[in-house]
């Protein structure tokens, strides 16, 4: 088959650890390589998403009104309709083989940057902006801890710096908002627009009066490789990208098969709600949750990050109590490609956090700028627990968002990998408004919802 660039759902491995686990329909199967296929699966019931999550199904961050996408394999539409869905094959992708390595050199797939060059990114800006940019490393990722290779984990702080500023210190001087990308390895979007505006505030200091007044009052930090590890793997596929959305966590099951994925989704892996809907206990599923909560050196990092960057406000512990009305700073993650605007409680859809109301009004706000739907995962998509964004709203009163990057607009630059082209000329004159209206709230989130 050719090159998988389509304009539907193109992404994503189902995973199942053995053939005991694996969907009812589905087998196991080792070996040479077979083409996925993507399944649009009409959903009837508001658990229907959960039931193919439970069953070992690759769920995708995708829905369009009552159905659901799922990828699998050309057995995997007997699985599905054993359990009384009634499946669609909308797409047949080449699926390339795991690999253990980066990609040679700094670009993949049309220009995707490595995390090698991501990095260099980091530390050119700093370089070249020493008044507006450092880079600090935060941690280590799973395999440079166990010695197998790996990567620190690095952000950068961005503001124009005066003394004090970008410092490890939550009692900071100024607001701060924060930006992450690719803690899906294969939402390669994400981090391309991270790339971005890192450049727009850093080139645009002194020329545009908005960025320039945004880097003048506001510290802006960017992680933008969350999961540096399963961006190797990713682009270890070269111009045909593994689509590895975990880490590389596979001490909990070295061998996934063709059917499978090692690692451990770091989006399910947060330690609030940990366990709760959207996730697995199968080490090979693409929603498996680890062993324990924060288990993950990636998460845990990021985790000690946002403690050093952010006081702890939200001092209730029930999930309607609010953080306080003057509580400064805010988060947002980024994902692809379900073209959404999503705020906790992303665990469930059916509690409400005790600022639901400006979260909602700020999430519909960027929904407005961009052309995306606006809600709780679970009224829009589906409950997923252990996030990040629920993460730090719950320990911290952080006003917390997931933006699932996609195309609203038919565009063609659907899925987790779509042309190159797609970032500069679709994608960022998109997201760039809608980062800018974030950053610009972040001094006051809670009482500037409008």
């Amino acid at each position: 088959m050719s090159r998988k660039r389509l304009a539907g759902i193109a992404v994503g491995v189902s995973v199942m650890a053995a053939a005991a686990t694996l969907p009812q329909g589905a087998t196991a199967r080792t070996g040479a390589s077979q083409d996925a296929v993507i399944y649009e699966v009409p959903a009837h019931h508001k658990q229907d998403a959960q039931t193919l999550i439970t069953a070992g199904y690759d769920l995708l961050e995708r829905r369009q009104g009552d159905h659901l996408f799922v990828l699998g394999d050309p057995t995997t539409g007997a699985g599905l309709r054993h359990l009384g869905f009634a499946p669609t094959v909308v797409r047949t992708v080449e699926r390339p083989a795991p690999g253990k390595t980066a990609a040679a050199g700094d670009t993949y797939d049309g220009g995707y940057h490595t995390v090698g060059a991501q990095y260099a990114h980091l530390d050119q800006l700093a370089a070249q902006h020493p008044d507006l940019a450092t880079v600090v490393t935060y941690g280590k990722s799973w395999r440079k801890q166990t010695g197998s290779g790996g990567h620190d984990l690095k952000a950068v702080c961005v503001t124009k710096m005066k003394p004090g500023d970008c410092s490890l210190d939550p009692n900071s001087a100024k607001p701060r908002f924060f930006l992450m990308s690719q803690i899906h390895a294969r939402e390669l979007t994400t981090g391309e627009m991270s790339w971005r505006w890192t450049d727009e505030l850093t080139g645009q200091y002194g020329k545009d009066p908005d960025i320039t007044k945004l880097m003048d009052t506001t510290e802006m930090w960017v992680v933008p490789m969350a999961n540096p590890d399963g961006v190797d793997i990713v682009a270890s596929g070269g111009d045909n990208p593994v689509w590895q959305r975990k880490n590389a966590d596979d001490s909990h099951g070295a061998s996934c098969g063709w059917t499978g994925q090692i690692g451990v989704d770091l989006n399910r892996n947060a330690g609030t709600h940990w366990g709760g809907l959207g996730t697995s206990t199968q080490p090979c599923n693409e929603v498996y949750l680890g062993p324990a909560a924060d288990s993950e050196p990636e998460n845990a990092a990021l985790e000690g990050l946002f403690r050093q960057l952010y006081p702890a406000v939200r001092t209730g512990t029930g999930d309607s109590d609010p953080a306080p009305a003057d509580a400064r700073g805010m988060m947002i993650s980024l994902h692809s490609d379900a073209s959404m605007v999503l705020f906790p409680w992303e665990s469930d859809h059916r509690v409400h956090s005790g600022n639901d109301a400006a979260l909602r009004a700020l999430a519909g706000h960027m929904g407005s700028i961009t052309g995306y739907q606006s809600g709780q995962a679970g009224e829009i998509l589906y409950d997923a627990s252990g996030g990040t964004d629920d993460w730090t709203y719950d320990k911290l009163g952080l006003a917390s968002f997931t933006i699932e990057v996609g195309d609203s607009d038919g565009r063609g630059c659907d899925g987790f990998t779509p042309a190159y082209s797609c970032q500069d000329s679709y994608f960022w004159p998109k997201i760039e408004p809608a980062l800018r209206y974030a950053a610009q709230h972040a001094a006051a989130p809670y009482r500037s919802a409008d």
